[in-house]
């Protein structure tokens, strides 16, 4: 892959969080319903760092939608783009020949992927074209997520005053279901919190000491953040910002200017800690019984 797209991908998303210094919000952080952006013509969901730069160019920009489509797929699907819109970049990784390979994380031979750009509109810049209904209502996308939560086999012990992970006990403390000020809030910490509990050794053994060093913790916060909005983004409910991963921004922005594949590497172990949890999830009977609230398991 090309410094230069690592820069333009890395100066993007720096841009999308200076933009919520002062006010916590994040380019991760969306509203209920919207959900992963999908591709209109193949009904794919765009994964990882993709997923990302969509969300944060649809905040930036104010769109609507979560439909995504080049301009040939937006033709078949019988649209057209508006003269004058803009493009949206994002990255298409392909296979190449080992001799000139680096991996999507940017870290040597492990992919053998290569990273080209593409460009997509959002459904919001073409005529033609109506977005299909998600189909769920909030109480179904409520239901939904018990559901997943009550499939995650962690030990979740809800009546704490704070959220964390304890690895040295591998349990999730949560604040009570009538701390938060929604539903949505609760699943995105408990979210936040099991994508730490994913990174144990016996799971996805996630280490990011070796590559980051003393700033380990503040990727661990960032790979975290991701991890649950990729989640709740798969559910179709919120993510609100929160206040107390204030401290880590300065951190993250710190990081990202010193080095451009930082948030591929962030996005791509994001994109794993996701798919760990909704495998759990579409497992089903992988779930310990009494493993989560009781709240969730009536």
């Amino acid at each position: 892959m090309k410094m230069d797209l690592y820069q333009r991908i890395t100066a993007d998303i720096i841009a999308a969080i200076e933009a919520g210094v002062g006010t916590c919000r994040m380019p991760w952080h969306l509203g209920a319903g919207i959900g992963a952006p999908a591709n209109a013509l193949t009904n794919r969901s765009y994964r990882g760092i993709n997923t990302l730069l969509l969300w944060a160019e649809a905040s930036r920009r104010g769109f609507t939608s979560g439909r995504w489509a080049t301009y040939r797929q937006w033709a078949a699907l019988g649209a057209q783009v508006r003269k004058g819109e803009r493009a949206t970049s994002v990255v298409l990784w392909k296979p190449i020949d080992a001799r000139e390979t680096e991996d999507q994380d940017g870290e040597g031979e492990k992919q053998r992927l290569l990273a080209r750009a593409f460009h997509v509109f959002n459904a919001d810049q073409v005529d033609g074209y109506a977005s299909p209904d998600s189909g769920l209502s909030s109480s179904a996308r409520i239901e939904a997520a018990e559901t997943f939560f009550r499939a995650q086999p962690a030990d979740i012990w809800e009546g704490g005053d704070v959220a964390f992970y304890d690895p040295r006990a591998d349990l999730i403390s949560m604040p009570s279901f009538g701390a938060f000020r929604s539903a949505e809030a609760y699943y995105a910490v408990l979210s936040h919190e099991l994508v730490h509990w994913s990174g144990a050794k016996a799971r996805l053994d996630r280490d990011l000491t070796g590559r980051f060093g003393s700033e380990a913790y503040a990727m661990e916060e960032l790979v975290a953040e991701l991890g649950a909005a990729f989640t709740v983004g798969h559910l179709q409910l919120g993510c609100e910002p929160r206040t107390d991963h204030a401290p880590y921004v300065a951190s993250w922005l710190r990081i990202l200017a010193d080095d451009p594949r930082a948030i591929l590497t962030a996005a791509s172990k994001a994109q794993a800690a996701a798919d760990y949890l909704i495998g759990l999830a579409s497992e089903g009977s992988g779930a310990c019984e009494g493993a989560v609230p009781q709240r969730l398991a009536a």
